[in-house]
């Protein structure tokens, strides 16, 4: 089924389910070899007049696709104009103060009519922040298989150093172009793996969180997400190959994902606490002035450290020796209560060493010596990294609950 079919059937569906479900605003979506001469169609029907185009990348991604596409909206009549954000003092393209200011400043307050994301993850994350602060709307054209967050409504953010999700813009249509997506360097697609295979952990941690503390939950923005799972697992060994059909199975997971996420209004589906440990690190590279890591890398490795966490609390029934414990309150009683569905969900995690099988079989990596993450920085932050969101993971009942903690 085609892209934009599933958005229609996506959207019926959310309709017929009668519930909060927030309807998908997005014209147009679509994967499939030369999608970057559709993506200028579709912007030279949106733009008119003396109107301009803003394309936003970084000097990688702007060679991959960015000057091709600027190419297209030339010979379509197209007034298209390019920013790229410099990297950081290491290297590296962050979605922090720096960078939004400098995209902003590219806006040109009465002729910029559109901004056009050209990038992965992080230059996505500006470009939302930016079109959402500016009321203006943004196409997006992927440059990598490599995160889930291209159609998210939300930015994660750093300031003053400190990772935040900030409200932002969807885009308003989004081109995946296989031609592109297949020269993508394989570290780039394996993040993209690592980042679906979290699902298997935020997927259990937004049930917890439901059943536990109450947090809102959808079925069907589970059933969407766990879909997209199963289809990314099932195609690895495509995805591994980095063909045409394996990066179109890929792309189309964390699309769907970023789909769920749109449609739930929140991130819950796709982020729990295997994000929150991906994030604690992010925050600790960056203070101590060391290179960025990929954030599906990173998001794939937490995810295994999670799992071997989950089960291993679920093998020991740790919250069921705690009654006695003040500090438990009404969510240990109803942990105590639940405990039977608790096991179940969990055994739908895989377990730790399955999911470095999966790592590896598309090339990623799958321990956190792997990311240069020492037994410190490791042992810190499944101890704090709760603390990164507010949401209540196991990982945060356990930090919470289990007094004094009690090592795994």
């Amino acid at each position: 089924m085609a892209m934009q079919e599933q958005l229609a059937k996506w959207n019926e569906m959310a309709l017929r389910a009668g519930t909060a479900l927030e309807p998908l605003a997005i014209d147009r979506i679509e994967v499939a070899a030369g999608a970057l001469k559709t993506a200028a169609d579709y912007i030279a029907g949106a733009t008119a007049g003396e109107s301009c185009v803003l394309l936003v990348a970084d000097e990688t991604t702007w060679e991959a696709a960015g000057e091709t596409l600027l190419t297209h909206l030339a010979a379509r009549g197209v007034r298209a104009e390019r920013r790229l954000v410099p990297p950081d003092h290491q290297g590296d393209v962050v979605a922090d103060e720096r960078s939004l200011v400098h995209a902003m400043l590219g806006v040109r307050r009465e002729q910029t009519r559109l901004l056009v994301a050209v990038g992965s993850g992080t230059i996505h994350d500006i470009v939302r922040f930016v079109a959402y602060h500016m009321q203006l709307p943004f196409v997006s054209v992927p440059t990598a298989p490599s995160v889930d967050g291209f159609n998210s409504k939300g930015a994660p953010i750093l300031v003053n150093g400190e990772k935040i999700t900030i409200p932002a813009s969807a885009p308003i249509a989004l081109f995946a172009d296989l031609d592109v997506l297949v020269q993508a360097p394989a570290a780039l697609v394996a993040a993209g793996f690592g980042d679906m295979l979290g699902k298997y952990t935020s997927l259990f941690d937004w049930r917890f969180s439901h059943a536990i503390a109450g947090e809102p939950y959808d079925e069907l923005a589970a059933r969407i997400t766990r879909d997209a799972l199963e289809a990314c697992v099932a195609g690895r060994s495509r995805i591994a190959a980095r063909d045409a059909e394996g990066i179109a199975v890929l792309m189309r997971a964390l699309i769907a994902s970023g789909v769920a996420m749109l449609l739930f209004g929140q991130s819950h589906p796709a982020s729990g606490a295997e994000h929150h440990l991906s994030h604690y690190w992010e925050m600790d590279y960056l203070r101590h002035g060391r290179k960025q890591l990929l954030h599906g890398a990173k998001v794939g490795v937490a995810s295994v450290e999670i799992s071997a966490i989950y089960h291993e609390i679920v093998a020991r029934a740790q919250f069921m020796d705690e009654p006695e414990r003040a500090a438990g309150g009404p969510e240990l009683a109803r942990i105590e209560a639940s405990w039977p569905d608790i096991k179940a969900w969990v055994k739908d995690i895989p377990e730790p060493h399955r999911l470095q099988e999966l790592l590896r079989e598309v090339g990623g990596p799958s321990e956190p010596s792997e990311l240069g993450i020492g037994q410190e920085l490791l042992a810190r932050s499944l101890r704090q990294a709760h603390h990164v969101r507010s949401r209540y993971t196991l990982l945060r009942a356990f930090n919470t609950l289990v007094e004094p903690h009690e090592p795994l």
